[in-house]
Formats: C-alpha cells, structure tokens, sequence
C-alpha cells in the first residue's frame, strides 16, 4: 500500500496548487459538511485550480458518516460526470476525510484523493493512515477499505474556527500517540496548556503526534501487529461513542477515546502493571478538562456487548492493546467480563 504524503501547511493556497498539479485532474470534485462549506471552503476557493470546481456538501456530525450519505456522494459523482481521472478533495474533519476516502476509494474502483484537514482531530487522526469507512447499523467505522490520500494537507489557521470542546477532542488522540512512543512526549504533551492554546506551539506538538502515527503505519499498512498499537483506548472508546448515539448528549470521538483510555490504562495497571502514578495523572487531566461519561450498572452489558462487535477482535475474545508502561506496547491483549467490568467501576468512582 502506498503513504500519503502529509503536509503541515506554511503556505497553504501555493501548496494546494502543487498538490492538485501533481495528479493531472480532468474534473475537481470538493466535498465539504455544511460547517467546512461556511468556514473553510472560502478560503480554498482562493486556488485558481479550483475555479469551476464540483463542489459536493453533506451534513454535518458523526452520525451521518452512513451508507446513505455515501449513496448521496456517489450519485452526485455520477451524474456530473465523473471517471477514473477525476480527483476528490476532502475538505473537514474526520468524518468528511473517512467517507471521502471510502467513497472516493470504491467509487469507479478507486478515484484519487486528497485530504484538508480542517479539525485537529482529523490532522492527527483519520486524515493519515490510509484507513477509510461509515458507521453501519450503530457501530462506528464497521464498512470501509485502506485506501490512503494522494497528500493530506493540514492548515492550523483552520482550527481556529473549531470550539474548546472540538480541540481538546483532537487533543485526545496527541495524548494516545505519546502514551505508546515515549516518556518524553508524554511529559510534553501533558505540559500544553488547554486553557490558553497556542497555535504556535500546537503545531509543532502535532508535528510529532503525526510522525509517530506515519511510521507505526509504515511499519504495518494493514493493521497485522503494531499498528494496532494506535488502537490503544479504543475498544472502551468506540463502545462508550457508539452508546453515546443512543442518547440524547453524542459524544464527540476525542472524548469518547480519553475515558476509553482511562478504562484500557486501569487493565493495564492490573495486568501488566502500568505505573499507577500515570494512571492518575490520566485522571486528573479528564476529571480536569473532559467531564465524565454517565452510565450505571445496568448498562454494563449494553457496552460489553458493544465491544464484542468490534472490528480489531480476531476471535469470541475481546482485543485490547494495552501498555505495561509508557511506550512499552503490547498488542493483542485480553480480558474477562469481570476485569472488563472492575474497569467500568473503576471509571464511574470519578
């Protein structure tokens, strides 16, 4: 499988020119949710490559990364024409980078693309790695393909449209990233400050979060043994977002990794005996800065039942990464209900 070339922009309308030269495009087809069409579109639309362009827009919001909308994209791309040499540029977060990619990717067997990446979350998440998909019946990313963008071009100036909750969201998987590299980037990464963000400063943190993503990536394309690595909170995570569509309140992705984090870092502490020093800072940075996730005994079963659906199970058993100390990984973990469940008292003790 091929990598996408990912660009932290300095100087953003020349670098999209170049990007959208390099593949030679018959026709430009831009897909944007409402919010991107409003606050980023403007901005893109400066690019003389992009005058004439198709320009595509889907709701906004997690919950309409579905096969409908998917349906919508393709009947678009189809009645306006478009082949095996047109290129799709996905202008958003991590919902509009997943189902561009996943549309672009089987849509003729396979259109290029290119991702601009308008959210943190998406900069240092869904938009590298190469991995596409839609929510199906409930369950988050449950169709999709590997299929990588031509280039990802991140812009910063485009997060500062985007709310706290939408940063720290982002901010979430930065803290994933340093959890399973090294001590020094966990420190340093714990060190930026939430409540004055510095773009600056920011950049240069994301920088490093995205270079650890690309070479777990590189190392393995297809997800066979360490990059499972980067599913570390995950499995707590998506079951905790996907019950959170249930609800009247959806959890945003970042916070619905960090408590899931919470959860994998306590099975790790009584499995393989995580540091419960950094157990506890995890803590205080989430009872801080992300709230809690509400939920009693009685649903319990309801979210084990969640994970059991999820894709990075090989067998009957539930798949966890989990670390027996910062950076030191180990893949292809389980656990019992009764741990499973020693997990969710532990994270509803606040």
């Amino acid at each position: 499988m091929s990598h996408s070339i990912t660009k932290i922009c300095t100087d953003f309308i020349p670098e999209l020119n170049n990007a959208i030269a390099e593949q030679t495009a018959e026709t430009i087809f831009v897909l944007t949710d409402e919010n991107t069409r409003k606050l980023c579109l403007p901005a893109l639309m400066q690019s003389e490559k992009l005058q004439g362009c198709h320009v595509i827009s889907i709701p906004s919001g997690d919950e309409n990364k579905n096969v409908e909308s998917a349906v919508e994209i393709w009947k678009y791309l189809s009645e306006n024409g478009a082949t095996r040499k047109s290129l799709i540029i996905n202008v958003g977060g991590g919902m509009v980078t997943d189902i561009g990619g996943f549309t672009a990717s089987t849509f003729k067997r396979g259109l290029r693309y290119i991702n601009v990446s308008t959210t943190l979350l998406g900069a240092v998440d869904a938009a590298t790695g190469g991995k596409t998909g839609i929510n199906f019946l409930g369950l988050k990313n449950e169709i999709g393909v590997f299929a990588p963008a031509e280039t990802v071009l991140i812009h910063v100036d485009f997060f500062k449209t985007l709310n706290d909750e939408n940063l720290r969201s982002g901010y979430a998987e930065m803290v994933k990233h340093a959890l399973i590299d090294t001590r020094d980037e966990w420190e340093s990464v714990l060190k930026f400050d939430l409540e004055n963000i510095e773009f600056d400063k920011l950049k240069i943190l994301l920088a490093r979060s995205i270079r650890i993503k690309e070479r777990i990536v590189e190392e393995d394309p297809f997800e066979a043994n360490i990059r499972k690595a980067l599913n570390l909170g995950h499995t707590f995570g998506h079951a905790f977002e996907s019950y959170s569509y249930k609800t009247e309140k959806p959890a945003l992705h970042g916070y619905a990794v960090m408590w899931g984090l919470l959860c994998e870092l306590y099975l790790s502490h009584i499995k393989l005996n995580f540091p419960k020093e950094d157990l506890l800072r995890l803590k205080y940075l989430i009872k801080e800065y992300y709230g809690s996730f509400v939920f009693h005994c009685q649903q319990y079963e309801t979210l084990f039942e969640l994970m059991t659906h999820d894709k990075k199970n090989d067998s009957k058993e539930i798949n966890f990464t989990l670390l027996a100390d910062v950076g030191d990984i180990r893949i292809n973990q389980t656990a019992t209900k009764e741990e499973i469940f020693e997990c969710f008292d532990f994270f509803r003790e606040g």
